[in-house]
């Protein structure tokens, strides 16, 4: 988590939301971190995206693009509903080929980074769903292209929750790859779905809910990990390690009495 803050209050998370994780954004003030996203955006979109292959492509697509993205952040989309998106906000036409090229050359300029599906052996014959889902690698590139600062996500707690979910992706996915592991979602056709799953390559793995906060939130993430552990055939497979609801805020970790841990972001360690 940036800054090795703890305890993150409201304020401070939106800021940290909308600044990201940028070294460069270290020792600076903070409305002049706020513009280090913004700032390479711009570099990205005016230059990076012609030196892929060397081909020239359009900066004004691929910023209606991007936005796309940012608005359908944790989100399985495909190209086709991308490209509906960009028509119906940006009032333009492409084709579905056209939108993966695009979204192909920011995976390849690592702005973009999809989280698998994860597959586990389950008692039921339930249909998995394998559908990638869609990240930025840093929430700081949504909030950057759709022109969000802290207030707006403040006056925005639903919304936040989408860019809040891409913070806590990407530092699990940082502390995942010191712990020689991998981050996945999991959804099934019966709409069970869980955020994030932690799956060390020595077979140990954890279930997690990624919540904003409060307790509605935090009791609707535990029931869905108890629901999919439950799931979970342990005669083909480890049982979960642990189960968790991570939160934005929140003074301490704690166990509930169901063993579903309670972690707000800024206690996590790799």
């Amino acid at each position: 988590m940036p800054d090795g803050e703890s305890h993150i209050d409201i304020e401070r998370l939106a800021f940290l939301t909308c600044r990201g994780g940028w070294p460069g954004a270290l020792g600076l003030n903070d409305k002049a971190a706020l513009r280090v996203a913004r700032a390479y955006l711009k570099a990205v979109v005016n230059y990076d995206i012609s030196k892929v292959d060397d081909v020239k492509r359009d900066p004004v697509l691929m910023s209606r693009i991007i936005r796309s993205l940012a608005r359908n952040q944790g989100e399985q989309i495909p190209f086709t509903t991308i490209r509906a998106d960009v028509i119906s906000n940006e009032n333009c036409d492409l084709s579905d080929d056209t939108v993966e090229n695009y979204v192909k050359v920011l995976q390849k300029i690592f702005l973009e980074e999809d989280m698998h599906a994860w597959n586990p052996n389950l008692r039921s014959k339930t249909a998995i769903r394998t559908s990638d889902t869609r990240y930025f690698v840093d929430p700081s590139i949504a909030t950057a292209a759709l022109g969000l600062g802290p207030d707006d996500l403040l006056n925005d707690m639903i919304d936040w929750g989408f860019y809040f979910e891409t913070l806590a992706v990407r530092d699990l996915r940082v502390y995942a790859d010191a712990l020689d592991g991998e981050v996945f979602h999991y959804r099934d056709h019966n709409g069970l779905e869980c955020d994030t799953v932690l799956h060390r390559r020595n077979g140990q793995y954890g279930l997690i809910e990624i919540k904003l906060g409060g307790d509605d939130n935090i009791d609707k993430g535990a029931k869905v990990l108890l629901s999919l552990a439950s799931k979970i055939d342990t005669t083909k497979m480890n049982e979960p390690s642990f189960l968790m609801v991570l939160t934005g805020i929140g003074q301490y970790a704690y166990r509930r009495k169901d063993g579903v841990y309670v972690v707000p972001i800024g206690c996590l360690r790799p």
